[in-house]
């Protein structure tokens, strides 16, 4: 790191702080803080949208699974068509007609009070795992090695970190997340280029580091449902588009973007913009992927006897911004890994604070529920939100597997399960809390026997990506015949 590099990367700090003290004083209420005034931009919040659900975890999983296993991965992008017919025009209508902030509310209106604070706890249990994760991964996977620190330094990084997410979100509310967000995919869009052209450059060609013939380390593409291999393409797929279906139809931070936009048109905007960004960055960063393995197999490393590209892949991206990069350029692209850590964070703290807020601290009185004294509340939550995701962060050296495993097995483990008690909600006229608990456990059941089954002895033989479809299928099957035995004479009124 050079003192060019440092320069960028304390612009980039400032840049964030500033937005949020620039929007500081335009939170009137807890709907500005929270819900921008429901007149936010599409545009902006679909870039929003990418740059929360692309965090440092996604941002360097990719380079490093296509560096150890190939391209099958990114073969999911096929599935956004499919996910933007289903969520625009299936979900979008229906959570747009809700008058909620938070959006486990409408669940109270179908399914009790109960399943609400049991929706919005798995929503809580699930992101402060992701944030937990995210602050980890970043710090002792990129910060530690690029910055040459020791790994006694990773519990510091990740209080800085924090400490910075909560400073420009406890100040600017959901419109300094937005902003800073829609900055933020644009910084990694551009790492990811400046990486591809640094290495075409320095090898003097792309037909220097592209793959004359498949790696053999390599997995051989599987194209249907093959539950023998590692990725097969059509289980893939389907566990995606079930993945994105899940998040943008139950998960806070993203129906939180789509109720900050005027109306269900404008909400399928930002689905539209979110989803092309990120198709766009996936296929930038599998590119920079083979690019860093092409330059490695050129430039071999000095691996030690048990160590192979495989087993290091997740860190040769990190290494080559470290070792490789021209000064200035390797703070820009550690500056659009950073970006990847902010700005999942800064959504998954405003988010989680609108979950506590709205769901438990004023679930049951108005007293200080809008105006100044909320923006108030609001700001210390962010605060505490920010402390506690620090605090868990650490947990996560007892999670194995590579940065995608570790997505599926921790942060994706409660996705389809929160996604069951809305799917009861909206589409199961008969619906009812015994069957909703039912489905709620039984989908939490089966998505941990299918993540660990290995590790839990069932060797039930299919891959971790089938944890998508087995749990939401499981749910939903068994909260729907739940609710039917429960009371299947006083069925309830669908959601209008």
């Amino acid at each position: 790191m050079s003192w060019l590099d440092w320069l960028v990367l304390a612009a980039y700090a400032g840049l964030m702080i500033g937005v949020g003290l620039y929007y500081a004083r335009q939170n009137k209420s807890a709907d500005d803080f929270l819900l921008g005034g429901r007149r936010m931009s599409p545009i902006a919040l679909g870039l929003s949208l990418f740059a929360t659900l692309v965090s440092t975890l996604s941002y360097l999983s990719t380079p490093g699974e296509m560096i150890a296993n190939g391209p099958m991965m990114i073969t999911q992008v096929a599935a956004h068509p499919l996910v933007f017919v289903i969520v625009g025009y299936g979900l979008i209508p229906l959570l747009m007609r809700q008058p909620v902030t938070s959006a486990y509310e409408l669940l109270e209106t179908r399914l009790g009070g109960g399943i609400r604070s049991a929706g919005a706890a798995v929503f809580l249990l699930l992101r402060f795992g992701w944030m937990a994760t995210i602050l980890f991964a970043t710090s002792d996977v990129v910060l530690v090695p690029l910055l040459g620190l020791g790994d006694d330094w990773v519990p510091w990084l990740c209080v800085g970190l924090g400490v910075v997410t909560a400073l420009y979100s406890s100040w600017g509310g959901i419109k300094a997340v937005v902003m800073t967000d829609a900055i933020q995919a644009i910084t990694m869009l551009a790492g990811a280029v400046i990486t591809v052209a640094v290495i075409t450059y320095q090898m003097g060609g792309v037909s220097e580091w592209w793959p004359q013939q498949w790696p053999s380390h390599w997995q051989r593409p599987s194209w249907g449902f093959d539950p023998d291999v590692r990725v097969s393409f059509g289980i893939l797929v389907l566990s995606t588009t079930l993945w994105y279906v899940c998040t943008n139809g139950s998960d806070q931070m993203s129906i939180q973007r789509f109720l900050s936009t005027r109306d269900a048109k404008a909400a399928r905007r930002t689905l539209a913009v979110a989803q092309i960004t990120d198709v766009v960055i996936a296929g930038l960063l599998a590119l920079t992927g083979v690019a860093v393995l092409g330059y490695y197999r050129a430039h071999p490393l000095n691996l030690s006897d048990d160590q192979t590209i495989s087993s290091v892949a997740d860190e040769l991206f990190p290494t080559f911004i470290m070792a490789q990069m021209p000064m200035g350029l390797s703070g820009l692209v550690l500056a659009a890994i950073l970006c990847a850590a902010l700005s999942s964070l800064s959504s998954g703290v405003n988010s989680t604070c609108a979950v506590l807020d709205k769901d438990f601290i004023s679930r049951r009185s108005e007293k200080g529920s809008s105006g100044p004294e909320a923006v108030t509340r609001l700001r210390w939550l962010t605060w505490t939100v920010a402390f506690v995701a620090i605090a868990l962060s650490l947990l996560n050296i007892f999670i194995e597997g590579n940065l995608v495993e570790r997505c599926f097995k921790l942060i994706n483990l409660l996705t389809a399960p929160l996604f069951v008690l809305f799917f009861l909600a909206l589409f199961v006229p008969w619906a009812n809390a015994a069957g909703a608990w039912l489905g709620l456990v039984a989908s939490i059941l089966a998505a941990i026997a299918v993540a660990y089954s290995q590790d839990l002895g069932l060797n039930l033989g299919i891959s971790f990506v089938w944890m998508m479809p087995c749990s939401l299928l499981v749910g939903v099957v068994l909260g729907t015949l739940g609710s039917a035995l429960a009371r299947p004479w006083r069925p309830a009124s669908p959601v209008e």
